[in-house]
């Protein structure tokens, strides 16, 4: 009797480090996982902010430099539906009469065939419980010429929220180490690039 208590109680102890060596593994395979997951929309929605910044620059010749501008902009920018068809004079077939149809919505063409998708939504960080990108705009110079720049970006406290606290200070403490901004970002108010620092 007393052999079968301590084989089980030996059964239970092995039963529960197994469990705790299996969590151990597990854990931040979960975690990876779910930061993948979420790295992906925000990733999706700064790629949407971008593509909504160039429309905004090449109708009104620089950046939105703020939400409130560029939702303002969607709400009611169009761009012309042009048909293009080669000059019926022409013999050489280089050269071409633009015909506008039509105007079709930014936001439309943008976001059209998105399921319940709202450019409103641009604003906010998603998993974040309503915080807002951080987004900005204006002009540097570079080699003497003026150059339009803008900035959106989601630090990883916002949009990691809610998940292992001590894993999200390794990961912003490993990107703070190498000088790189700790979250993920679209373009920069320092270089005259439009890439996001996932690419």
């Amino acid at each position: 009797m007393k052999k079968t208590l301590i084989q089980l109680g030996l059964f239970v102890v092995i039963v529960a480090l197994g469990y705790f060596v299996y969590e151990s593994i597990m854990e931040p395979v979960r975690f990876n996982k779910e930061k993948q997951q979420r790295e992906k929309v925000v990733i999706e929605r700064l790629k949407d902010i971008r593509s909504s910044q160039f429309i905004f620059k090449q109708l009104t010749g620089a950046y939105a430099p703020d939400f409130d501008t560029l939702i303002s902009f969607l709400k009611v920018a169009e761009i012309p539906v042009v048909k293009i068809i080669p000059d019926p004079n022409d013999t050489t077939y280089t050269l071409t009469i633009n015909d506008t149809v039509g105007y079709i919505k930014v936001a439309d063409s943008l976001f059209g065939r998105r399921d319940n998708f709202k450019y409103t939504q641009l604003t906010t960080v998603p998993y974040s419980g309503g915080i807002l990108f951080n987004m900005l705009a204006d002009t540097i110079e570079r080699g003497g010429v003026e150059v339009h720049v803008f900035e959106a970006k989601a630090p990883f406290t916002s949009f990691l929220k809610g998940m292992n606290e001590q894993a999200v200070i390794n990961i912003i403490a490993k990107f703070e180490d190498i000088e790189k901004y700790p979250g993920l970002r679209v373009g920069s108010m320092t270089e005259p690039s439009t890439d996001g620092n996932w690419e």
